[in-house]
């Protein structure tokens, strides 16, 4: 049984219409207008105990919104949740104890104590066994560089140290579920790659369920096999990060040492894009020839020394897809 089931799922925000000049002052004091925002429409979709998925798409597409009806903040218009058996706004307090949550721009610890007190807080609150916390506590210590900054007050650390503490506090009882939105953001390279291997380790170690929510397109490329994507709050694709790039990925790379000097290293139905002695990159449609029909074709032809096959970028997939509505 999947951990979550969303079925036909909408949520609709009634935002306040403002009018503007001293007229429209007037006017906003006098009448109350309204106008209906559509942030999620008729999104389905189920996810596997164990799953890493990232939730993907651009501001305002309804990601955010997705994951605070599954988390229980924010109650549907209409549609149907259940989230590890449990209608999350129906049963909050139950729902809480078996899920971690982290929002990049909102943090769970106490602003003024020292992150080791937030942590003892939270040992109460979710009523965590003793022998459990302090095992937890020791390994994210480990994972995350806690130890440099434990009895530090909040509100005195960076970005990086706040988001690290973030996440061992969201998870510091075992929750069988964890929804990321948004882990990475501002940080520097160092701190991203920690958080990566941190989020890779709670997933493959503990068999946690993952949904990670990013700009960061880094962070899916690394972590997560599915991704969904989302825009103007309807659900475009569901599937494997590989069958994204290779439906829209657009033009591949393979980059060819050669054993020996060759006057002509052109290749049928590939385009040599740059030379550099006996290094030829050949360029080729992801539609067209396939990577093992041009590597036949160059082996034919030429000694090779070494080849290798350069894949699009994620970033430019995505991107892609989003700027030529390819899923609309």
């Amino acid at each position: 049984m999947p951990i979550i089931t969303v079925r036909h799922l909408y949520k609709d925000f009634q935002l306040f219409k403002h009018h503007r000049g001293l007229l429209g002052a007037f006017r906003n004091l006098f009448t109350r207008e309204f106008r209906a925002v559509n942030a999620v429409n008729d999104v389905s979709f189920s996810i596997e105990r164990g799953e890493l998925v990232g939730y993907l798409g651009p501001n305002g597409a309804g990601k955010s919104t997705t994951l605070k009806m599954l988390t229980g903040i924010l109650v549907p218009t209409r549609g149907e949740v259940c989230v590890n058996g449990r209608v999350p706004w129906k049963e909050r307090a139950a729902h809480a104890r078996d899920i971690g949550v982290v929002f990049g721009q909102r943090t769970n610890l106490w602003w003024d104590l020292p992150v080791i007190e937030s942590f003892d807080l939270l040992h109460y609150i979710y009523r965590v066994p003793d022998q459990r916390y302090y095992r937890n506590l020791l390994r994210f210590q480990d994972l995350l560089g806690l130890g440099e900054f434990l009895h530090t007050p909040v509100r005195s650390l960076s970005l990086g140290q706040r988001m690290r503490a973030d996440l061992a506090a969201a998870l510091l009882h075992d929750p069988k579920l964890v929804f990321l939105d948004e882990p990475t953001i501002g940080l520097d390279v160092v701190a991203k790659e920690r958080i990566r291997q941190f989020i890779q380790s709670i997933n493959r170690e503990r068999g946690a369920t993952v949904i990670l929510t990013t700009h960061d397109l880094g962070d899916v490329e690394k972590l997560c096999e599915r991704v969904m994507m989302i825009d103007r709050g309807r659900l475009l694709f569901d599937g494997p990060l590989s069958t994204l790039r290779e439906r829209f990925g657009g033009e591949r790379e393979l980059v060819v040492d050669l054993a020996d000097d060759y006057d002509d290293v052109t290749v049928d139905g590939a385009t040599v894009v740059a030379r550099e002695g006996r290094r030829v990159t050949y360029r080729f449609g992801a539609d067209g020839l396939t990577a093992s029909d041009l590597i036949a074709r160059t082996s034919g032809r030429f000694r090779i020394g070494d080849l290798s096959v350069r894949e699009p970028e994620i970033e430019a997939t995505v991107r892609r897809i989003y700027e030529e509505r390819l899923l609309d």
